[in-house]
């Protein structure tokens, strides 16, 4: 199967601005924080997608994601006072609303005429909370609609974000999501060996897969398996795994949405559900969780399926060296991503919109809904370490 040059792989894995991989991840509104942890604080630093921005909560205007760089002398907006309706520079106190317009500059207003502040702008982007995420859009005006997708809206759940800033670009986790044979090797089989060196018994009964099939959808491609000892009728054959192009994955009733945080950093939230227990009280916000990639130590979380998976992306290197590769059959569903990112680069770039946007408001209420097999770890009989996890800490 074909390999990509250096220059194809830039053009997939560039995300900062004017860049073909990023002009279409910036056609997707993107998760960006925790609305949870943002009200907390009232402002964050944060960068995606190549560019230095602040999130802030404003007690009367919502939310707000501007640029970190004040227009005026520099200082950065992550060390400033949000308000009623905006984000005030510590500096020098000049004010901004969550649009990005300068609406008051104190000194200047004054000893002046206060039209000066007319002037001055910063780049903003619009921001909605939904499902305990905060989500933003980068691209042309108009912004289409935010899906609103099953998990994040369904009553009755119980719901968690796990984070992980990873060191490597986002299309090596995405990869790996278009790539089913791996699971019973890094996952199965690893686990095995690792409980085996800790003297343990197996933790996953390994099954091969003998079948893999990849399906396009409305929203991108679904990936499916049929593992050994396994009928056709089997939901992991039947259904599968939805892939939401162009950087989630669906598994049971979790997400992993990878965000850039530019060409070589990713910021990888595990968004986990589960129905609420009986008797168990609705949430009042949806906590974060740290997901270690790594321990202490530095060595890789290998004790879980999330740490293996991260060990995988993290170890091909900040930019994976695809003119290096050797595909083979069990990477047919890396190639067609590959061709589906190409194809709808190249939509962008004729003006149109990529796979996926929804412009019709009623394609997207009051849910869209999606369909996912049951818990293949179950069907291999996993009886590993849960993700480690470290709550967030409540103090600003």
């Amino acid at each position: 199967m074909v390999v990509l040059t250096d220059e194809q792989n830039a053009r997939l894995t560039e995300v900062g601005p004017g860049t073909p991989g990023g002009e279409l991840l910036r056609r997707y509104w993107q998760p960006v924080g925790a609305s949870a942890e943002v009200r907390r604080r009232g402002v964050i630093a944060v960068r995606v997608l190549g560019e230095d921005l602040v999130l802030f909560a404003s007690e009367g205007a919502g939310f707000g994601l501007v640029q970190r760089r004040c227009p005026h002398r520099s200082a950065s907006l992550a060390y400033g006072i949000p308000d009623e309706n905006g984000l005030r520079c510590a500096y020098h106190g000049w004010y901004f609303n969550p649009e990005g317009r300068c609406i008051e500059q104190p000194y200047d207003d004054l000893v002046g005429n206060g039209t000066y502040k007319e002037r001055i702008a910063i780049a903003a982007y619009p921001v909605r909370e939904l499902g305990g995420l905060l989500w933003a859009y980068f691209g042309p005006a108009p912004a289409p609609e935010l899906p609103r997708w099953d998990i994040l809206v369904e009553e009755g759940l119980s719901r968690e974000i796990g984070f992980t800033e990873l060191p490597c670009n986002w299309l090596q986790c995405m990869e790996n999501s278009l790539d089913p044979v791996h699971f019973e090797w890094l996952h199965a089989q690893l686990s095995n060996y690792l409980a085996r060196r800790r003297g343990e018994p197996p933790v996953m009964t390994p099954r091969r897969h003998l079948k893999i099939e990849f399906d396009l959808f409305e929203f991108g491609i679904f990936k499916r398996r049929l593992l050994e000892g396994d009928p056709e009728t089997s939901d992991d054959w039947t259904v599968g795994h939805p892939i939401l192009f162009p950087n989630t994955l669906a598994v049971g009733t979790t997400f992993q949405l990878r965000v850039p945080i530019d060409d070589t950093h990713t910021l990888h939230f595990n968004y986990v559900t589960r129905p609420l227990a009986e008797g168990e009280a609705a949430q009042v916000e949806v906590p974060l969780v740290a997901v270690p990639a790594v321990h202490e130590n530095g060595e890789p979380v290998l004790e879980s399926i999330i740490g293996q998976d991260m060990m995988a992306w993290v170890t091909q290197g900040p930019v994976a060296p695809r003119e290096l590769e050797n595909l083979a059959r069990s990477d047919r569903g890396v190639v067609l991503y590959r061709r589906m990112l190409v194809e709808n680069i190249e939509r962008v770039e004729r003006g149109e919109d990529p796979l996926g946007v929804i412009r019709d408001p009623a394609r997207n209420e009051p849910m869209i809904t999606l369909a996912r097999e049951h818990n293949h770890l179950a069907s291999m009989g996993y009886r590993g370490a849960p993700v480690t996890k470290q709550l967030v800490a409540t103090e600003p």
